[in-house]
């Protein structure tokens, strides 16, 4: 029997994990299953600091359900403990997943927003969530071209927008901040932020425009150009909200029929904010992967991962507290910590 197109497949789906950061193990022998197995073991030992201590923070799953759309939107809440900031409104991020992910994901990111004063809700996109990844093997590469479509980004920013409408409205919402609102998201996760912080697109000779007014800045990791749109200054250059974007030299979407590497990454932080004269900031770590801002352990190498992944939610919380804290220093001292990681650093204030 011909095995080769069975191969294929596999090297092709091995390929979309690996930048979705799935945590799914395709492999045609056992020994490639045990050694991955073993790293990933090395690779969660590696990583076991990452997580703060679980008095600092707590945690809740909300099942919403948008009926106007007759969409169901999971959500998972990190708040701190006993609130770190008695007497003071809480600061929100609100966080996009990448394509085949779920509310259960970016941990890292959550816990350690929570344990460091901010709340963080992870929304789950229905359209494009884990279930990508189930179902019969053939039907994958279809299964995401329909997650990749325009009605699914359109829906992942009402989304965000319909949990934000929840949560504020909850009685959790009396704790929270209005005028301190964040959206953040990875790769697709990161268009859906844009979307929300004000990115036009036209469709059908029309443009549209899913900004939310509330969201005040944003952190986009690995954020791709919007596909099949090159004209990335006429969509960005009206976002006026601060934006931080954070990205790695081997932060590569490789899938067939599609490719966006760094210089996209790039690009999309240089078109940003054009028009608005927007405050901005880029990093750019040595090596990694697209997938090592994931909480996916071990990609973009064992010993690199975890540094990233700390160095990520420090830098996206230094972000933060110079803009809502008033710590003007904050990512000065942050660059002085983590020079060693990067290949590139850079902030650009606002021209107004």
């Amino acid at each position: 029997m011909n095995r080769r197109p069975l191969r294929s497949l596999t090297a092709i789906i091995a390929s979309i994990l690996a930048v979705s950061g799935c945590a799914i193990s395709v492999s045609t022998n056992d020994g490639g299953n045990r050694e991955r197995q073993g790293i990933e073991r090395e690779a969660a030992m590696a990583a076991a600091e990452l997580v703060p201590d679980a008095s600092l923070y707590t945690s809740q799953a909300f099942d919403w359900q948008d009926t106007g759309r007759n969409r169901s939107v999971p959500a998972r809440l990190y708040l701190p403990a006993g609130d770190n900031r008695v007497g003071k409104p809480l600061p929100l991020v609100v966080f996009s997943h990448g394509i085949g992910g779920s509310r259960e994901g970016y941990k890292y990111l959550g816990r350690y927003f929570a344990a460091n004063g901010y709340a963080s809700l992870h929304v789950q996109h229905v359209g494009s969530d884990r279930q990508v990844w189930f179902g019969n093997p053939l039907g994958l590469l279809g299964r995401l071209s329909d997650a990749a479509q325009e009605a699914e980004a359109i829906a992942r920013v009402r989304d965000l927008s319909f949990a934000l409408d929840q949560l504020l409205a909850s009685e959790t919402g009396a704790r929270l901040d209005r005028e301190r609102v964040i959206a953040a998201g990875h790769s697709y996760g990161a268009n859906t932020t844009m979307l929300a912080a004000g990115a036009q697109v036209e469709l059908d000779g029309k443009v549209l425009s899913l900004r939310d007014p509330r969201v005040k800045a944003a952190i986009l990791l690995s954020a791709p150009p919007f596909y099949g749109m090159s004209d990335m200054r006429r969509i960005l250059r009206d976002i006026d909200v601060p934006t931080l974007h954070i990205t790695a030299t081997e932060d590569d979407i490789q899938i067939p029929g599609y490719r966006s590497g760094v210089s996209d990454r790039i690009e999309v932080y240089e078109s940003i904010g054009t028009t608005r004269g927007a405050t901005k900031a880029l990093a750019i770590f040595k090596g990694g992967s697209h997938s090592i801002f994931t909480d996916r352990l071990g990609t973009g190498g064992l010993e690199l991962n975890p540094k990233v992944k700390a160095a990520t939610r420090d830098l996206a919380l230094s972000f933060l507290n110079s803009l809502f804290a008033g710590d003007s220093g904050a990512l000065g001292r942050w660059q002085e910590r983590n020079t060693a990681l990067l290949e590139k650093f850079e902030t650009r204030l606002a021209l107004h």
